[in-house]
């Protein structure tokens, strides 16, 4: 259960990192926080090498959607772009921080694609516009944004699962999901 919560904190701590970051101009300060996350969730992995190589496949598929999203128009950075064709450093930072809940947080969603799909489209969506509140992101046109991140959050979620599935090491027992640990809380 601690592991659980660690997590979850960990994940949104550097979630408001990256996104406040962006949002005043100071993109590094979420890649510097998420640099931290990364190596407590290495530290208790205990396939340190495996949840690397998910860290950097989720952060690179990232980078390269994102940078699509801005390249043709579906959204706007204020700060953090290094190449007009690549997401923000902080956004890429975001994607790896993401994916250190795939094996923890996330693992009840592997095998269960139809979930996956439903919870990226609308999970996604709703995570950019809490970034685009901030001040993160602009969407010159919200409607088209949303239709367009709700359609690629619901291959893009499935898809992190599966990878997380493929490398998962993060060493987090299957018995040990939500679902369980709820029921375990319950006396069931």
């Amino acid at each position: 259960m601690l592991r659980l919560v660690v997590n979850l904190v960990a994940f949104q701590i550097a979630w408001f990192a990256c996104v406040l970051g962006g949002a005043h101009g100071w993109p590094w300060l979420g890649v510097g926080v998420t640099a931290l996350v990364v190596a407590l969730h290495l530290w208790m992995s205990d396939g340190p090498r495996r949840e690397a190589m998910l860290l950097v496949l989720v952060g690179a598929i990232g980078a390269v959607w994102d940078g699509f999203l801005v390249r043709f128009g579906f959204l706007e950075y204020s700060s953090g772009m290094l190449l007009p064709w690549l997401a923000p450093v902080w956004i890429i930072a975001m994607w790896v921080a993401f994916a250190t809940t795939l094996n923890v947080v996330l693992s009840w969603l592997k095998g269960r694609w139809t979930l996956a799909v439903v919870l990226g489209a609308i999970g996604g969506p709703l995570a950019f516009y809490g970034g685009h509140r901030l001040g993160a992101v602009a969407f010159p046109d919200t409607f088209v944004a949303m239709a367009v991140l709700a359609g690629g959050w619901s291959f893009l979620m499935p898809l992190s699962a599966w990878l997380a599935q493929r490398f998962d090491g993060a060493g987090f027992p299957k018995a040990a999901t939500l679902t369980t640990l709820t029921e375990d809380s319950a006396g069931v």
